[in-house]
């Protein structure tokens, strides 16, 4: 049968398979590099290995128009970021002519592993027609630019300008008297991390509008410790690109990171770009993408002294930086200041004492703390009083009224900011001590007017703070830095706030209500408030939680989920909860209209498989209701909230709710085997060897049970069925004893065909795809399930099955040489596309 077959398509299946093995052979050079690498080093050079993931998707952001690239990685480690860049590279029809790299690694322990790495980086750049050369420096790297910049005449032989430069810097802290210290202020940069000295570092390498992606922590982007840096940065690069993860510890899991972690993409150039693109997904391995353009000022402000980077995720981000921006005074317009405690106990351990005595002073630590006020004192092991002395007269302040903030909130504390008012009336004392980990607000030293102190604190406890400040501050610490350079609402808003707040501070959902309409002018109601929508998003989250759902579900993505199925809008109250019957188009299109948050198009199946299905496991969901026995692969597949869950959560944040939530969750076990019983009734009866299992409905099974019923007796006769995929369930039947006996050892987790059968009286395995909406067997899928089943000792024939004609004409340019083709309509003949093994002449 002749077959015309696409060229475009060839190469790409060519290049597809170029970077599937070059990602295969590296994972097994990075598993062994792990292994090797001794926890001692990791510590002593600070690094976190880049996961395959987020170096493809690092890789992903760069421009590779050039056609002679020259790309810096400076510490490459095993090199997982130069296996993502040639793998990016094999997606690019434009590909550069020539690609040279220059890898620094200290670790000695790692060089050959980076050797090995570029090596098979090499193989697979001259497949893909590209002149690739490479240079490994194992020296410091910091050493090293500081030497080429001093000394370039000495350094002929290293490249020092660069096209391109990828970096997973290493993180610690560097202290005044170190080395890098010393080198890097020799360069021009104070700083007090190595990564920020890694950056500077490569900036100073690239040539003019030459490129850098980093992945590195967030902080920064904001505080005092990164000022002299980001001045440098924003001053030498122009900002195009950030990627946020919406979890911290997704990232570097291995290494249990709990940084907050950005990817950014910068040029050196003067130019500003009148925009950036800011994307976010959970993790690198999660391809859930929400993206948006912001103005370039909205980021870095030209007024901010600090030069801040204003990172904005989404659009309710921006409605809630858009609402602070209504506040426009500075603390030195207020004529306040704000300043960090002065006792740091170490420093005074002799004059403290466990209790007040004669001739001591209250000394305020965090755990004093207590809805809203100061509770003091308290029944605590931390040392409540200070000594009046010489030594210490220095660290006191006037005893008058104040508005204290913690500087280190824990990382399970639902608030960054969290303010009291320090009221001198309650304690009998003349002066004070504030423990260091404390900020306090004063005017020039004295204290406040306790009206203002307590429309103060109102303030910084509002959500609307809170969720300001964690839009830009990647860390746990709250510094007077960061306080000093928030918006304020003025001296008159703030008095009108505080007269609202009596001896019993108010709940956060009255502040919250307080500051709407006595700053905001704005009702509770209203459908554009962002504090509305981030908390129903967080009670749906809350409810998530309650119900038992595993930490990988208890995210924005499965709250808002919840939410577009209950068909509830962020001003409605729970009450109003519905049950529409609704597919994933439908419900990411509630999301982005209702929420604000947009997902790229290709994420329907994340939500699908890592929130749908776990909904519809723990029974808080059906699928299909309206039609049973419709495939669950169906484009037509929709989804309905349960009828008694849908009754329990019309009474959430009612009095009803505990006493139903117990109830329900008595009875979720059996509406669980309610459902399952009915989906039973409509599942696909099969025979294997003997032995009856059922397949779930509709489609590719309806075609599974054709090859199993058809196929099998004509061209694989007393042949032995080892595995039956399912579309509901990945192993429907599975003899894992035959496969071994065979001396075939597979990876289950890898992409399995829809069908294994041993041809007993030919000694062949037999891998079968059925094709009703996904791809057949062309070159790509080929070399994937040649990889899967590479410890086959007997030869591998690979069948695609249709249906009828109709469909297969629809893949027939795509389908790989060496491969058959059956038709279940047609189901006594056989297409053979070249190749050794033939099942059976006609």
């Amino acid at each position: 049968m002749p077959i015309n077959k696409s060229r475009t398509l060839t190469i790409v299946n060519k290049e597809t398979s170029i970077s599937d093995d070059l990602l295969t052979q590296f994972y097994v050079i990075n598993l062994a590099a792990n292994n090797q690498v001794k926890q001692f080093n990791k510590n002593k050079f600070g690094q976190f290995f880049t996961p395959l993931p987020i170096a493809k998707l690092m890789a992903g952001m760069f421009d590779f128009s050039l056609p002679e690239i020259s790309l810096l990685d400076a510490g490459a480690g095993a090199g997982s970021l130069l296996v993502g860049i040639i793998s990016e590279l094999c997606q690019h029809q434009q590909k550069p002519k020539s690609l040279h790299i220059t890898a620094y690694e200290i670790d000695p322990t790692l060089i050959d592993f980076l050797q090995q790495t570029l090596k098979l980086c090499h193989n697979a750049c001259e497949q893909l027609g590209i002149n690739f050369t490479y240079k490994i420096y194992n020296i410091d790297f910091i050493e090293s630019v500081f030497e080429l910049l001093q000394y370039p005449l000495f350094n002929h032989s290293i490249t020092t300008e660069f096209t391109h430069a990828i970096l997973n810097p290493p993180y610690y802290k560097i202290n005044s008297q170190s080395k890098y210290r010393l080198l890097l202020s020799s360069l021009g940069l104070e700083t007090t991390n190595i990564y920020t000295g890694f950056i500077f570092a490569a900036i100073q390498l690239l040539k003019i509008n030459g490129q850098l992606v980093t992945i590195t922590p967030r902080s920064f982007c904001n505080g005092a410790y990164f000022r002299e840096f980001r001045k440098f940065f924003i001053e030498k690069m122009a900002l195009e690109k950030i990627h946020l993860f919406d979890s911290r510890q997704k990232v570097f899991s291995d290494d249990k990171i709990l940084q907050e972690t950005v990817i950014i993409h910068a040029s050196k150039q003067n130019r500003k770009p009148e925009n950036i693109s800011i994307s976010s997904s959970l993790n690198g391995e999660n391809n859930i993408i929400s993206s948006h353009i912001l103005v370039y000022n909205d980021i870095i402000s030209d007024h901010d002294p600090e030069q801040f980077i204003h990172i904005i995720p989404d659009n309710v981000s921006q409605k809630i930086v858009e609402q602070i921006k209504q506040f426009n005074c500075t603390i030195q317009d207020l004529g306040l200041n704000v300043s960090t405690g002065k006792v740091v106990d170490f420093r005074i351990k002799s004059y403290l004492k466990l209790n007040q005595e004669e001739d001591t002073v209250p000394l305020i630590h965090p755990t004093h703390f207590e809805n809203g006020y100061i509770n003091y004192p308290k029944n605590t092991k931390k040392h409540q009083a200070i000594l009046l002395a010489k030594q210490t007269t220095n660290l006191l302040i006037p005893n008058e009224n104040y508005v204290l903030t913690k500087r280190i909130s824990a990382k399970e504390e639902k608030k960054r900011v969290v303010a009291v008012i320090y009221d001198a009336t309650k304690i009998n004392t003349t002066s004070i001590g504030f423990e260091n980990h404390l900020n306090y607000f004063h005017q020039q030293g004295q204290g406040l007017d306790l009206v203002l102190a307590k429309g103060l604190t109102a303030y910084l406890n509002s959500s609307l703070v809170d969720s300001f400040f964690r839009l830009f501050n990647g860390n746990t610490q709250v510094n007077a830095t960061d306080l000093r350079s928030l918006n304020y609402p003025n001296l008159t808003q703030l008095y009108a706030l505080g007269q609202h707040i009596g001896t019993e501070f108010p709940n956060q959902t009255e502040i919250d209500k307080l500051i709407n309409q006595v700053l905001l002018n704005m009702t509770n109601s209203s459908e554009n408030n962002p504090i509305i929508i981030k908390s129903r998003i967080e009670e749906a989250i809350e409810i998530l939680t309650t119900l038992g759902f595993p930490q990988k579900q208890l995210n924005s993505r499965s709250g808002l989920t919840l939410l577009a199925l209950l068909d509830l809008k962020p001003h409605e109250p729970w009450t109003l909860a519905k049950a529409p019957l609704q597919g994933i188009t439908p419900i990411m299109e509630f999301m982005e209209k209702n929420y604000g948050k947009k997902y790229a198009p290709n994420t329907r199946e994340v939500v699908r498989r890592q929130t749908i299905h776990q909904f519809i496991d723990a029974g808080l969901i059906v699928i299909n209701p309206d039609h049973i026995e419709r495939p669950v692969n169906s484009s037509k597949t929709v989804y309905q909230i349960e009828a008694g869950a849908l009754q329990l959560l019309r009474t959430f944040k009612t009095d009803e709710w505990d006493k139903n939530l117990k109830t329900y969750l008595a009875s979720i076990e059996t509406l669980k085997t309610k459902y399952a019983q009915e989906r039973l009734k409509a599942r696909i009866e099969v025979d294997i060897s003997g032995t009856s299992i059922t397949i779930s409905p509709g489609g590719q099974n309806i075609l599974i049970e054709k090859i199993i019923n058809n196929f099998c007796p004509r061209f694989t006769p007393n042949s032995h069925i080892i595995y039956v995929g399912d579309t509901d369930e990945k192993f429907a039947y599975f003899d894992e004893l035959a496969l071994e006996e065979l001396g075939i050892k597979i990876d289950t987790h890898g992409k399995m065909p829809d069908i294994i059968i041993h041809l007993q009286s030919k000694n062949w395995l037999v891998l079968i795809e059925a094709v009703t909406s996904h791809g057949p067997i062309n070159a790509k899928r080929k070399n994937e399930l040649e990889n899967l089943f590479k410890n086959s000792q007997i030869p591998l024939v690979m069948v695609t099955a249709f249906l009828n004609r109709k469909v297969m004409k629809e893949y027939l340019t795509e389908i790989a040489w060496e491969t058959d083709v059956w038709v279940a309509e047609d189901a006594t003949h056989l297409i053979h596309f070249n190749g050794e093994h033939l099942l059976q002449l006609y």
